[in-house]
C-alpha cells in the first residue's frame, strides 16, 4: 500500500456514505494507484450494493476484492451481505463456509449472517441455531445484546406447534 494511495482510501472511507461524490472520486483515485486493492475494491462493491442497488456491479467488485486478496478480512461481510440481499443465497452459504476458516476474521459477525440467511429463507432452527454458535465468538456486550434481540425476533417468527395449540385449547377448556 502506497502512501499516496493509502491516503485517497483513507479519504473514500472517510466520506463514505455521507458525501458520496467526494468519496467516489477519492475511490477512483485510489484504483488508478493500485487497481487490485481489496479494501478499495470492496468500498466500491459497497458503493454499488449499498446505496446503488446495481447488485451485479457490486458482486464483480467483491469477486475483484476477494480474487486479489482472499485473506482480506474486511470484504467477506460485505460480500455475504450482497448475496443475501439479491437472494444468491446459495453463494452466500458457500462463501460462509469458505472465510469462517480465514484466520483472524470476526466469526460472531459471519455466522450472526448466516442466521440471517437461515431467517430469510425461513429456516428459522437453522437461524437459532446459527444464533447461538455466534454466541460463542462473541467478546463484547453489545453483540451479545444485538445477538440476544435477533433471537428473541426469530423464535416470534417461528410457527406455533400443534403441542403448543392444544395445551392452550385444554387450558381453556377447563
Amino acid at each position: 500500500m502506497t502512501l499516496a494511495k493509502s491516503k485517497y482510501y483513507f479519504e473514500a472511507l472517510d466520506n463514505y456514505p455521507y458525501n458520496l461524490p467526494d468519496c467516489v472520486e477519492a475511490l477512483n483515485y485510489a484504483l488508478s494507484y493500485d487497481p487490485e486493492d481489496a479494501d478499495s475494491l470492496c468500498l466500491m462493491g459497497r458503493i454499488y450494493a449499498e446505496t446503488l442497488k446495481d447488485y451485479e456491479t457490486a458482486k464483480s467488485y467483491f469477486e475483484m476484492a476477494m480474487q486479489s486478496n482472499v485473506s482480506n478480512v474486511n470484504t467477506p461481510k460485505y460480500y455475504i451481505s450482497c448475496l443475501i440481499d439479491h437472494e444468491d443465497y446459495d453463494e452466500a452459504e458457500k462463501l460462509i463456509a469458505y472465510v469462517l476458516k480465514i484466520k483472524g476474521i470476526a466469526k460472531a459477525d459471519l455466522l450472526y449472517r448466516k442466521s440471517f440467511l437461515y431467517e430469510k429463507k425461513e429456516e428459522y432452527k437453522k437461524a437459532l441455531h446459527s444464533i447461538k454458535e455466534a454466541k460463542k465468538f462473541s467478546y463484547n456486550k453489545s453483540m451479545t445484546d444485538f445477538l440476544n434481540e435477533r433471537e428473541k425476533l426469530i423464535k416470534g417468527k417461528m410457527p406455533k406447534t400443534k403441542a403448543k395449540k392444544n395445551k392452550t385449547k385444554e387450558k381453556e377448556a377447563k
